[in-house]
């Protein structure tokens, strides 16, 4: 696992804090969208769907710190959209790294190579690259040729400035197992790390047909890891993640381990689902029905195995059973045998489909907000 040894002592304290507490609903990582736009429309994104008006709406430096203090996670990932293309994203860093959070600033690296100088290398800030593959994989799954080339060339120009960097893959159905090792083989001899997640079926997605089931998911990783056996890959999970991946542990997801704070609030249940807002963090955690979310409990969390759901769930067990965590990582990935039991569908509930409400909230609320300045600047 990539993770270097201080990062680690720090977000461990800081979880073995919170079980002594007794506190359940705890964050680890802060998911903050400072912007929905992105330079690129993937297949598989659902993320970029709204209208121009909010697509053109941005959190203020101001409104970014403040959500990483009222949160208190330890680590702030940037997604998006695409954070480079916010004109304030270097005070916006700069000010998270002040405040000794760990930043992981997700990139499709389009701009990076020419947004370089707007950071400076530091112990708490890494960029996340988003490569789904080599090249011709990659290329398609995000609709547009020389993607690789171009997010490779600022990989590299990265790290010759001293910035830690890693990439995120998303896997999507058909991409075979051999393609994606021989992915995770570049990515080794590249330098970086590797943090890996099956893909999660937005409702807004345009391609609905290429994401993976969860027994499709663990077969696949399966065979992946099988594939990986003493070749070490620098993988940016824990063990406790990566044998789940393999269907060897019977894990719920933890959806408040990683909430999300982006324009419109602090998004209900988690970062894949938005069917609701809070205003502040703390009514986020008081106010959402937490066990109607997961895996056997709604329907459009059937198949997810992200891990920004169950990375939380992995850490938590390794404090709770740290003993589990160590067995891992002395035998390593189980690959063969029987598989931990599957969660039962026969009880979830119902999807609701709520983005279009959300919108036209959403669209309300800049109307009033733009008549009022207008109103204002006329009385002037």
């Amino acid at each position: 696992m990539a993770i270097p040894f201080y990062k680690e002592i720090r977000i461990g304290a800081y979880l073995l804090k919170q079980k002594l507490m007794g506190r359940k609903h705890y964050p680890l990582v802060l998911m903050l969208e400072p912007l929905f736009r992105c330079n690129l429309a993937c297949a598989g994104c659902g993320k970029i769907d709204y209208p121009a008006p909010i697509l053109n709406r941005r959190m203020t430096p101001q409104e970014c710190w403040d959500a990483a203090e009222e949160c208190g996670a330890p680590m702030v990932a940037i997604p998006g959209g695409e954070p480079l293309i916010h004109k304030e994203i270097g005070e916006i860093v700069k000010g998270l790294v002040a405040r000794k959070k760990f930043v992981s600033l997700c990139t499709n690296a389009l701009l990076l190579e020419k947004k370089l100088d707007l950071f400076e290398p530091s112990p708490y800030l890494f960029f996340s690259v988003h490569l789904d593959g080599l090249q011709g994989h990659h290329d398609k799954s995000v609709c547009q040729e020389g993607v690789f080339d171009k997010a490779v060339s600022a990989i590299k120009a990265a790290k010759a400035r001293g910035f830690t960097v890693n990439v995120n893959a998303t896997i999507f159905d058909g991409h075979a197992a051999e393609d994606i090792a021989a992915f995770l083989d570049f990515t080794k001899e590249l330098g970086v790390g590797v943090s890996i997640s099956p893909g999660y079926a937005y409702e807004r997605a345009p391609d609905q047909q290429h994401f993976l089931a969860r027994k499709k998911t663990k077969e696949l990783f399966r065979k992946i890891f099988a594939l990986g056996k003493g070749k070490g890959w620098n993988f940016m999970h824990s063990g406790l993640f990566l044998d789940f991946l393999a269907g060897n542990q019977e894990y719920h997801c933890t959806p408040w381990g990683m909430p999300t704070r982006n324009i419109f609030g602090w998004q209900k249940p988690c970062y894949l689902l938005g069917e609701g807002y809070a205003k502040t963090f703390k009514e986020l955690i008081e106010t959402t029905d937490w066990d109607s979310y997961g895996t056997g409990r709604y329907e459009k969390c059937a198949n997810c195995m992200a891990h920004c759901g169950y990375e939380p769930t992995a850490a938590h067990a390794m404090i709770s059973n740290p003993f589990q965590g160590l067995k891992v990582a002395l035998r390593g990935i189980k690959t063969e045998g029987e598989m931990a039991p599957e969660i039962s569908l026969e009880n979830q509930r119902p999807a609701e489909y709520v983005f279009s409400r959300h919108v036209e909230s959403e669209l309300s609320a800049i109307e009033k907000s733009k008549a009022g300045a207008e109103k204002t600047a006329s009385a002037a």
